[in-house]
Protein backbone atom coordinates (compact mmCIF):
# COMPACT_ATOMS: atom_id res chain seq x y z
CA UNK A 1 0.00 0.00 0.00
CA UNK A 2 1.55 3.37 -0.90
CA UNK A 3 1.81 6.35 1.93
CA UNK A 4 1.53 9.14 1.15
CA UNK A 5 3.96 12.18 3.45
CA UNK A 6 4.30 15.96 3.34
CA UNK A 7 7.03 14.83 0.57
CA UNK A 8 5.03 13.52 -1.94
CA UNK A 9 6.96 14.94 -5.37
CA UNK A 10 5.41 18.61 -6.67
CA UNK A 11 4.71 16.68 -9.95
CA UNK A 12 2.30 14.03 -8.08
CA UNK A 13 0.93 17.15 -6.62
CA UNK A 14 0.59 18.84 -9.82
CA UNK A 15 -0.90 15.41 -11.78
CA UNK A 16 -3.61 15.11 -8.98
CA UNK A 17 -4.36 19.02 -8.92
CA UNK A 18 -4.53 19.43 -12.54
CA UNK A 19 -6.96 15.94 -12.83
CA UNK A 20 -9.34 17.75 -10.16
CA UNK A 21 -9.15 20.93 -11.76
CA UNK A 22 -10.50 19.36 -15.16
CA UNK A 23 -13.06 18.06 -13.22
CA UNK A 24 -13.81 21.29 -11.70
CA UNK A 25 -14.29 22.74 -15.08
CA UNK A 26 -16.42 20.11 -16.51
CA UNK A 27 -18.94 19.99 -13.05
CA UNK A 28 -19.31 23.74 -12.68
CA UNK A 29 -19.51 24.38 -16.46
CA UNK A 30 -22.51 22.47 -16.74
CA UNK A 31 -23.93 23.57 -13.12
CA UNK A 32 -24.07 26.91 -14.29
CA UNK A 33 -24.88 26.72 -18.41
CA UNK A 34 -28.26 27.37 -17.91
CA UNK A 35 -27.66 30.54 -16.44
CA UNK A 36 -26.93 33.26 -19.57
CA UNK A 37 -29.69 31.64 -21.74
CA UNK A 38 -32.58 32.03 -18.21
CA UNK A 39 -34.25 35.48 -20.50
CA UNK A 40 -34.82 32.91 -23.09
CA UNK A 41 -36.00 30.20 -21.11
CA UNK A 42 -38.13 32.60 -19.78
CA UNK A 43 -39.15 33.96 -23.16
CA UNK A 44 -39.65 29.87 -24.34
CA UNK A 45 -41.69 28.55 -21.29
CA UNK A 46 -43.70 32.52 -20.53
CA UNK A 47 -41.88 32.43 -17.08
CA UNK A 48 -41.05 35.28 -14.61
CA UNK A 49 -37.26 35.23 -13.21
CA UNK A 50 -38.12 33.74 -10.28
CA UNK A 51 -39.60 30.80 -12.30
CA UNK A 52 -36.30 30.93 -14.73
CA UNK A 53 -33.83 30.81 -12.01
CA UNK A 54 -35.35 27.28 -10.98
CA UNK A 55 -32.86 25.73 -13.67
CA UNK A 56 -30.08 26.58 -11.47
CA UNK A 57 -31.90 26.35 -8.01
CA UNK A 58 -33.32 22.91 -8.60
CA UNK A 59 -29.71 21.42 -9.83
CA UNK A 60 -27.77 23.25 -7.06
CA UNK A 61 -30.81 21.98 -4.04
CA UNK A 62 -30.50 18.52 -5.62
CA UNK A 63 -26.92 18.96 -4.99
CA UNK A 64 -27.10 19.71 -1.72
CA UNK A 65 -29.06 16.82 -0.88
CA UNK A 66 -27.03 14.65 -1.98
CA UNK A 67 -23.65 15.68 -1.09
CA UNK A 68 -23.88 14.11 2.35
CA UNK A 69 -25.11 10.25 1.03
CA UNK A 70 -22.35 10.60 -1.90
CA UNK A 71 -20.14 11.64 0.91
CA UNK A 72 -20.35 8.75 2.70
CA UNK A 73 -20.36 6.09 -0.12
CA UNK A 74 -16.92 7.70 -0.77
CA UNK A 75 -15.89 6.40 1.60
CA UNK A 76 -17.25 2.92 1.20
CA UNK A 77 -16.49 2.98 -2.88
CA UNK A 78 -13.65 5.04 -2.85
CA UNK A 79 -13.14 8.62 -3.46
CA UNK A 80 -11.69 8.30 -6.78
CA UNK A 81 -15.02 6.27 -8.05
CA UNK A 82 -17.23 8.54 -6.93
CA UNK A 83 -15.38 11.44 -8.61
CA UNK A 84 -15.42 9.76 -12.16
CA UNK A 85 -18.55 8.44 -11.70
CA UNK A 86 -19.79 12.13 -11.47
CA UNK A 87 -17.96 13.88 -13.81
CA UNK A 88 -18.90 11.21 -16.85
CA UNK A 89 -22.86 10.66 -16.08
CA UNK A 90 -22.83 14.99 -15.30
CA UNK A 91 -21.66 15.01 -18.89
CA UNK A 92 -23.85 12.42 -20.07
CA UNK A 93 -26.83 14.32 -18.70
CA UNK A 94 -25.79 17.69 -19.93
CA UNK A 95 -26.06 16.30 -23.56
CA UNK A 96 -29.20 14.86 -23.13
CA UNK A 97 -30.89 17.79 -21.64
CA UNK A 98 -31.61 20.04 -24.51
CA UNK A 99 -33.86 17.36 -25.21
CA UNK A 100 -36.17 17.69 -22.57
CA UNK A 101 -40.00 18.52 -23.87
CA UNK A 102 -41.32 20.79 -20.96
CA UNK A 103 -40.13 22.79 -18.83
CA UNK A 104 -40.77 20.40 -15.44
CA UNK A 105 -38.96 17.47 -17.66
CA UNK A 106 -36.08 20.12 -17.86
CA UNK A 107 -36.14 20.52 -13.77
CA UNK A 108 -36.27 17.13 -13.14
CA UNK A 109 -33.24 16.05 -15.72
CA UNK A 110 -31.46 19.21 -14.13
CA UNK A 111 -32.13 17.64 -10.55
CA UNK A 112 -30.35 14.38 -11.53
CA UNK A 113 -27.21 16.45 -12.93
CA UNK A 114 -27.09 18.19 -9.39
CA UNK A 115 -26.93 14.88 -7.31
CA UNK A 116 -24.34 13.68 -9.91
CA UNK A 117 -22.36 16.83 -10.36
CA UNK A 118 -22.75 16.05 -5.74
CA UNK A 119 -20.33 13.13 -6.38
CA UNK A 120 -17.41 15.50 -7.10
CA UNK A 121 -18.08 18.77 -5.18
CA UNK A 122 -18.23 17.04 -1.63
CA UNK A 123 -15.40 14.87 -2.45
CA UNK A 124 -13.22 16.71 -4.25
CA UNK A 125 -11.13 18.78 -1.12
CA UNK A 126 -11.25 15.26 0.69
CA UNK A 127 -9.86 14.11 -1.89
CA UNK A 128 -6.89 16.27 -1.96
CA UNK A 129 -6.30 16.39 1.58
CA UNK A 130 -5.93 12.60 1.05
CA UNK A 131 -3.40 12.88 -1.98
CA UNK A 132 -1.15 15.42 -0.81
CA UNK A 133 -1.53 16.27 2.55
CA UNK A 134 -1.99 18.97 4.77
CA UNK A 135 1.25 21.12 3.83
CA UNK A 136 0.12 21.64 0.16
CA UNK A 137 -3.64 21.14 0.59
CA UNK A 138 -4.05 25.09 0.60
CA UNK A 139 -2.53 25.61 -3.04
CA UNK A 140 -4.50 22.31 -4.32
CA UNK A 141 -7.42 23.94 -3.37
CA UNK A 142 -6.82 26.69 -4.48
CA UNK A 143 -6.01 25.01 -7.96
CA UNK A 144 -9.15 23.33 -7.67
CA UNK A 145 -11.71 26.47 -7.65
CA UNK A 146 -9.74 28.16 -9.90
CA UNK A 147 -10.72 25.06 -11.95
CA UNK A 148 -14.14 25.28 -11.01
CA UNK A 149 -14.19 29.33 -11.23
CA UNK A 150 -13.24 28.81 -14.84
CA UNK A 151 -15.51 26.33 -15.46
CA UNK A 152 -18.42 28.52 -14.46
CA UNK A 153 -17.11 31.32 -16.89
CA UNK A 154 -16.15 29.18 -19.97
CA UNK A 155 -19.65 27.41 -19.38
CA UNK A 156 -21.50 31.04 -18.96
CA UNK A 157 -19.82 32.12 -21.90
CA UNK A 158 -19.81 29.53 -24.16
CA UNK A 159 -23.60 28.90 -23.92
CA UNK A 160 -24.50 32.78 -24.45
CA UNK A 161 -22.09 33.09 -27.34
CA UNK A 162 -23.71 30.29 -28.76
CA UNK A 163 -27.19 31.06 -27.88
CA UNK A 164 -27.38 33.47 -31.02
CA UNK A 165 -26.90 31.28 -33.65
CA UNK A 166 -27.96 27.84 -31.96
CA UNK A 167 -30.54 28.94 -29.37
CA UNK A 168 -30.80 27.90 -26.06
CA UNK A 169 -30.64 24.11 -27.16
CA UNK A 170 -27.75 24.71 -29.09
CA UNK A 171 -25.71 26.25 -26.65
CA UNK A 172 -26.48 23.48 -23.57
CA UNK A 173 -25.07 20.82 -26.35
CA UNK A 174 -21.92 23.04 -26.93
CA UNK A 175 -21.47 23.32 -22.92
CA UNK A 176 -21.41 19.46 -22.79
CA UNK A 177 -19.24 18.48 -25.15
CA UNK A 178 -16.88 20.51 -23.61
CA UNK A 179 -17.79 19.07 -20.28
CA UNK A 180 -17.66 15.58 -21.59
CA UNK A 181 -13.90 15.78 -22.88
CA UNK A 182 -12.59 17.35 -19.32
CA UNK A 183 -14.63 14.48 -18.03
CA UNK A 184 -12.47 12.04 -19.79
CA UNK A 185 -9.16 14.39 -19.56
CA UNK A 186 -10.08 13.35 -15.74
CA UNK A 187 -10.92 9.57 -15.76
CA UNK A 188 -7.13 9.58 -17.61
CA UNK A 189 -5.24 10.92 -15.16
CA UNK A 190 -7.15 10.81 -11.71
CA UNK A 191 -4.16 8.84 -9.31
CA UNK A 192 -5.54 5.67 -8.58
CA UNK A 193 -4.19 5.20 -5.26
CA UNK A 194 -7.18 7.36 -3.55
CA UNK A 195 -7.78 6.61 0.11
CA UNK A 196 -10.64 4.52 1.08
CA UNK A 197 -12.77 5.47 3.84
CA UNK A 198 -11.76 1.80 5.65
CA UNK A 199 -7.74 2.51 4.71
CA UNK A 200 -7.67 6.47 5.94
CA UNK A 201 -5.39 5.25 9.32
CA UNK A 202 -2.76 3.76 6.96
CA UNK A 203 -2.40 7.23 5.12
CA UNK A 204 -1.41 9.81 7.63
CA UNK A 205 -0.42 12.92 7.24
CA UNK A 206 0.11 16.25 9.38
CA UNK A 207 -3.08 17.64 10.35
CA UNK A 208 -1.18 21.29 11.37
CA UNK A 209 0.40 22.26 8.13
CA UNK A 210 -1.36 24.37 5.53
CA UNK A 211 -2.80 27.91 5.27
CA UNK A 212 -4.25 29.49 8.67
CA UNK A 213 -3.89 25.58 10.27
CA UNK A 214 -2.48 26.56 13.51
CA UNK A 215 -4.71 29.85 14.15
CA UNK A 216 -8.12 27.79 14.16
CA UNK A 217 -6.54 24.48 15.74
CA UNK A 218 -9.11 24.48 18.64
CA UNK A 219 -11.84 24.41 15.97
CA UNK A 220 -11.17 20.31 15.70
CA UNK A 221 -13.49 18.23 17.55
CA UNK A 222 -12.06 15.09 18.80
CA UNK A 223 -13.01 11.83 18.55
CA UNK A 224 -13.74 11.71 14.54
CA UNK A 225 -16.41 14.54 15.26
CA UNK A 226 -16.61 17.86 13.27
CA UNK A 227 -16.47 20.91 15.92
CA UNK A 228 -18.06 23.80 16.33
CA UNK A 229 -15.49 26.25 15.24
CA UNK A 230 -16.37 25.15 11.95
CA UNK A 231 -19.65 26.69 12.12
CA UNK A 232 -18.39 30.06 10.32
CA UNK A 233 -16.90 28.82 7.16
CA UNK A 234 -19.91 26.90 6.76
CA UNK A 235 -21.85 30.36 7.33
CA UNK A 236 -19.14 31.78 4.74
CA UNK A 237 -20.54 28.86 2.31
CA UNK A 238 -24.15 29.66 2.68
CA UNK A 239 -24.07 33.10 2.50
CA UNK A 240 -21.56 33.88 -0.02
CA UNK A 241 -22.90 31.74 -1.90
CA UNK A 242 -26.66 32.64 -2.08
CA UNK A 243 -25.47 36.35 -2.41
CA UNK A 244 -23.00 35.83 -5.40
CA UNK A 245 -25.76 33.79 -6.98
CA UNK A 246 -28.49 35.65 -6.86
CA UNK A 247 -26.59 38.61 -8.55
CA UNK A 248 -25.37 36.45 -11.14
CA UNK A 249 -28.67 34.78 -12.03
CA UNK A 250 -30.60 38.31 -11.76
CA UNK A 251 -27.16 39.75 -14.03
CA UNK A 252 -28.96 38.19 -17.65
CA UNK A 253 -32.72 39.68 -17.16
CA UNK A 254 -30.95 43.16 -15.85
CA UNK A 255 -28.54 43.26 -18.80
CA UNK A 256 -31.16 42.61 -21.63
CA UNK A 257 -33.42 44.76 -20.86
CA UNK A 258 -33.91 48.66 -21.01
CA UNK A 259 -32.24 50.80 -21.26
CA UNK A 260 -28.91 48.61 -21.28
CA UNK A 261 -30.70 45.86 -23.86
CA UNK A 262 -28.10 43.76 -24.23
CA UNK A 263 -27.46 40.56 -26.73
CA UNK A 264 -27.33 36.87 -25.15
CA UNK A 265 -23.12 37.08 -26.56
CA UNK A 266 -22.94 40.72 -25.40
CA UNK A 267 -24.67 40.07 -21.67
CA UNK A 268 -23.19 37.17 -20.94
CA UNK A 269 -19.58 38.80 -21.62
CA UNK A 270 -19.62 39.79 -17.88
CA UNK A 271 -19.12 36.34 -16.96
CA UNK A 272 -15.50 36.77 -17.96
CA UNK A 273 -15.22 38.31 -14.47
CA UNK A 274 -14.94 35.20 -13.77
CA UNK A 275 -10.99 35.16 -14.47
CA UNK A 276 -10.87 37.19 -11.28
CA UNK A 277 -12.02 34.73 -9.60
CA UNK A 278 -9.59 32.16 -11.13
CA UNK A 279 -6.53 34.51 -9.77
CA UNK A 280 -8.39 35.39 -6.32
CA UNK A 281 -8.79 32.12 -5.70
CA UNK A 282 -5.43 30.56 -6.60
CA UNK A 283 -3.81 33.28 -4.50
CA UNK A 284 -6.06 33.19 -1.55
CA UNK A 285 -3.64 30.80 0.15
CA UNK A 286 -0.65 33.32 0.18
CA UNK A 287 -3.35 36.09 1.06
CA UNK A 288 -4.14 33.90 4.32
CA UNK A 289 -0.83 32.79 5.14
CA UNK A 290 0.35 36.44 5.12
CA UNK A 291 -2.90 37.99 6.86
CA UNK A 292 -3.78 35.26 8.64
CA UNK A 293 -7.30 33.21 8.19
CA UNK A 294 -9.37 35.47 9.90
CA UNK A 295 -8.61 38.99 8.46
CA UNK A 296 -8.13 37.26 4.81
CA UNK A 297 -11.47 35.84 5.12
CA UNK A 298 -13.56 39.38 6.53
CA UNK A 299 -11.25 41.49 3.67
CA UNK A 300 -12.54 39.15 0.94
CA UNK A 301 -16.17 39.85 2.28
CA UNK A 302 -15.85 43.14 2.56
CA UNK A 303 -14.35 43.20 -1.28
CA UNK A 304 -17.32 41.37 -2.44
CA UNK A 305 -19.93 43.64 -0.91
CA UNK A 306 -17.87 46.87 -2.12
CA UNK A 307 -18.13 45.24 -5.80
CA UNK A 308 -21.76 44.23 -5.45
CA UNK A 309 -22.54 48.16 -4.56
CA UNK A 310 -20.47 49.34 -7.66
CA UNK A 311 -23.22 47.34 -9.67
CA UNK A 312 -25.63 49.54 -8.40
CA UNK A 313 -24.23 52.02 -10.49
CA UNK A 314 -26.25 53.01 -13.99
CA UNK A 315 -23.32 53.08 -16.26
CA UNK A 316 -22.06 49.53 -17.86
CA UNK A 317 -18.20 50.41 -17.36
CA UNK A 318 -18.66 50.07 -13.66
CA UNK A 319 -21.32 47.81 -13.92
CA UNK A 320 -18.60 45.45 -15.28
CA UNK A 321 -16.04 46.20 -12.77
CA UNK A 322 -18.19 45.67 -9.73
CA UNK A 323 -18.76 42.13 -11.31
CA UNK A 324 -15.03 41.70 -11.52
CA UNK A 325 -14.64 42.84 -7.77
CA UNK A 326 -17.14 40.83 -6.36
CA UNK A 327 -15.93 37.82 -8.36
CA UNK A 328 -12.55 37.99 -6.88
CA UNK A 329 -13.61 38.56 -3.54
CA UNK A 330 -16.21 35.92 -3.67
CA UNK A 331 -13.70 33.23 -5.33
CA UNK A 332 -10.96 34.31 -2.17
CA UNK A 333 -13.67 34.05 0.26
CA UNK A 334 -14.60 30.54 -0.99
CA UNK A 335 -10.91 29.37 -1.05
CA UNK A 336 -10.29 30.26 2.39
CA UNK A 337 -13.15 28.94 3.92
CA UNK A 338 -13.13 25.78 2.17
CA UNK A 339 -9.21 25.49 2.58
CA UNK A 340 -10.24 26.07 6.85
CA UNK A 341 -12.47 22.96 6.68
CA UNK A 342 -10.44 20.67 5.41
CA UNK A 343 -7.54 21.76 7.53
CA UNK A 344 -9.50 21.70 11.13
CA UNK A 345 -11.70 18.82 10.77
CA UNK A 346 -9.85 15.74 12.74
CA UNK A 347 -8.75 13.23 9.70
CA UNK A 348 -11.50 10.55 10.50
CA UNK A 349 -14.05 13.08 10.08
CA UNK A 350 -12.63 15.37 7.04
CA UNK A 351 -15.09 13.80 4.47
CA UNK A 352 -17.88 14.51 6.85
CA UNK A 353 -16.84 17.81 7.36
CA UNK A 354 -16.12 18.72 3.55
CA UNK A 355 -20.03 17.45 2.66
CA UNK A 356 -21.10 19.54 5.28
CA UNK A 357 -19.37 22.58 3.73
CA UNK A 358 -20.76 21.60 0.34
CA UNK A 359 -23.96 20.90 1.64
CA UNK A 360 -24.60 24.62 3.28
CA UNK A 361 -22.57 25.91 -0.24
CA UNK A 362 -25.24 24.72 -2.52
CA UNK A 363 -28.43 24.87 0.03
CA UNK A 364 -26.89 28.78 -0.27
CA UNK A 365 -26.36 28.67 -4.30
CA UNK A 366 -30.53 26.94 -4.72
CA UNK A 367 -31.83 29.22 -1.66
CA UNK A 368 -29.95 32.78 -2.09
CA UNK A 369 -30.31 32.40 -5.92
CA UNK A 370 -33.63 31.48 -6.44
CA UNK A 371 -34.76 34.34 -3.49
CA UNK A 372 -32.72 36.86 -5.14
CA UNK A 373 -34.29 36.18 -8.80
CA UNK A 374 -37.87 36.87 -7.04
CA UNK A 375 -36.36 40.15 -5.23
CA UNK A 376 -35.18 41.39 -8.40
CA UNK A 377 -38.26 40.80 -10.28
CA UNK A 378 -40.23 42.67 -7.58
CA UNK A 379 -38.21 45.28 -6.39
CA UNK A 380 -35.52 46.06 -8.73
CA UNK A 381 -31.40 45.83 -8.63
CA UNK A 382 -31.10 47.97 -5.64
CA UNK A 383 -32.83 45.93 -3.47
CA UNK A 384 -31.01 43.25 -4.42
CA UNK A 385 -27.83 44.41 -3.75
CA UNK A 386 -28.90 45.51 -0.03
CA UNK A 387 -30.34 42.16 0.64
CA UNK A 388 -27.35 40.34 -0.49
CA UNK A 389 -24.70 42.91 1.08
CA UNK A 390 -26.57 42.25 4.11
CA UNK A 391 -25.89 38.43 3.77
CA UNK A 392 -22.20 39.36 3.23
CA UNK A 393 -21.73 41.26 6.20
CA UNK A 394 -23.55 38.45 8.02
CA UNK A 395 -21.28 36.16 7.41
CA UNK A 396 -18.27 38.50 7.81
CA UNK A 397 -19.94 38.99 11.60
CA UNK A 398 -19.69 35.06 11.63
CA UNK A 399 -16.19 35.26 11.28
CA UNK A 400 -15.26 37.64 13.68
CA UNK A 401 -17.50 36.40 16.73
CA UNK A 402 -15.68 32.44 16.45
CA UNK A 403 -12.33 34.38 16.39
CA UNK A 404 -13.29 36.17 19.78
CA UNK A 405 -14.56 32.82 20.82
CA UNK A 406 -11.42 31.18 20.26
CA UNK A 407 -9.09 33.72 21.37
CA UNK A 408 -11.07 33.84 24.67
CA UNK A 409 -10.59 29.94 25.05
Amino acid sequence: MVVLQASEPVAGTRRVSAAVAAAGLSSFALLYAPQPVLPQLAAAYGLDPGSASLAIGVATASLAVAVLPLAWLAGVAGRRRVIVWSVVVSAVIGLLLPLAPSFPVFLVMRGVQGVAIAGFAGVAAAYLADQVGTARLAGAVGAMIAGNSVGGMLGRLGAGFAADPLGWHGALVAVAGVALVCALFTVATLPRTTTDGHRAPARRVSARGGTGAQEGAGARGSGGRVGLGLVAPFAVGALAMGAFVALYNAAGFRLAAPPIALSPAAASLVFLSYAMGTASSAAAGRLATRLGRTPALVAALVVTVAGSALTAHPSLPVIALGFAVLTAGFFAAHAIANAWVTADAPPPARGRAAGVYTLCYYLGSGAGGTAGAVVYGHAGWTWLVVMTSAWLLLAALAVLVTRRKHLAS
